[in-house]
């Protein structure tokens, strides 16, 4: 019994941080979301009226996110527009990480340290992933753009 818990809670933590590192790209618009959500409820929009409000909020902020580091052909506002998805993503990771550290380090410098640490993965992670999501592709003013082979 002791064998099955303990590989159950690996398997648990380890699909636990597999989320953490798969949704580190949507901490900015989920944080967009969660802010144009609460004004609106607070503004009188009801429960329903809100999510819809900030469901559209945050898809929005995803999609022309990734449209822009698509279109852009500056290198500093690529940047530029992927640290800003991967700040709130970094502060997210960091939070993660500190609030989970106790179970396994008691230390209050360590789990600054470990998480610390954890924050610049998930930074790192969603910064690069929104690369991958918006893969550039070269402009061909006629149409489509024709593969060599």
């Amino acid at each position: 019994m002791l064998a099955i818990g303990l590989v159950l809670n690996t398997l648990g933590i380890g699909l636990f941080c597999w989320a953490i590192f798969a949704l580190a790209v949507y901490a900015l618009p989920f944080f967009v979301a969660l802010s144009i959500g609460m004004t609106a409820f607070q503004s009188g929009a009801g429960i329903v009226g809100a999510l819809v409000i900030a469901t559209a909020g945050g898809a929005l902020t995803l999609v022309l996110g990734q449209v822009a580091v698509a279109i852009t052909r500056s290198l500093a506002l690529r940047i530029v527009i992927a640290t800003a998805f991967a700040v709130p993503a970094a502060v997210a990771g960091y939070h993660v990480v500190f609030a989970l550290s106790p179970i396994v380090v008691p230390s209050l410098a360590w789990r600054e340290v470990f998480a610390c640490l954890g924050a610049v993965c998930i930074g790192l992670t969603s910064w690069m992933r929104l690369f991958v999501l918006a893969e550039t592709r070269p402009f061909e003013p006629g149409g489509l753009v024709e593969s060599p082979s």
